[in-house]
């Protein structure tokens, strides 16, 4: 499954470029399961190559996270926790998810967007208690694009110092490639198995 999901990420990125990009972390701040750790980093292997450049790499990722967000947010303002809480599942977004993301925007108010937005797990599930709070929408835009902008920038960076050295590194990769599909698959696993737990207690 992993695998599955990482090919699919690399073959839209691959044709689509800067717009695949856009469209992935679109669908990944829409609290759909598709994680920008795999997404970025491979745009800053393309820009390793000289396929793509940072900067635009970097912008298009956090464009996508806006456009994304801004649909998290919608559906918070418009049908409230109720509604998240009753499809959320389909999606594994648990109550748990989302307690804590409401925590940290009760605790920390509109600045928690940009906070939110440079942590993992809280960054996916951010935008729905600002959408029930109603949160103005040009600040919410703000603060989702510059927190944004600067995670896409870290992992693609990350992407292209891996790129630069894939030569040495390649050689350790596909050494323990199985031992690295194996965490992988592993942490994928309690993932789902977390949220299973979770909802069957509620």
């Amino acid at each position: 499954m992993i695998a599955a999901l990482a090919g699919f990420v690399i073959a839209v990125i691959s044709r689509f470029q800067y717009v695949g990009i856009a469209l992935l972390m679109a669908v990944e701040s829409a609290c759909v399961p598709l994680p920008s750790e795999i997404i970025m980093p491979f745009s800053g292997y393309l820009v390793s190559r000289g396929e793509l450049k940072l900067w635009l790499v970097s912008l298009a990722g956090a464009v996508g996270c806006v456009i994304g967000s801004w649909l998290a947010y919608a559906i918070g303002a418009w049908g409230g926790r109720p509604l998240v809480e009753r499809y959320g599942r389909y999606l594994l977004v648990s109550h748990r998810d989302l307690d804590l993301a409401d925590r940290w925007f009760q605790r920390h108010g509109d600045i928690t967007i940009f906070i939110g937005r440079l942590l993992p797990v809280v960054r996916t599930f951010i935008a729905f208690p600002a959408g029930v709070a109603r949160m103005p929408l040009w600040r919410f835009t703000a603060y989702t694009f510059l927190g944004s902008l600067i995670w896409c920038w870290g992992l693609a960076w990350i992407g292209v110092k891996l790129g630069e050295h894939w030569d040495t590194l390649g050689v350790y990769f596909h050494r323990f490639d199985a031992v690295i599909v194996a965490l992988i698959a592993l942490g994928a696993g309690l993932y789902v198995w977390r949220h299973v737990r979770h909802a069957r207690r509620a």
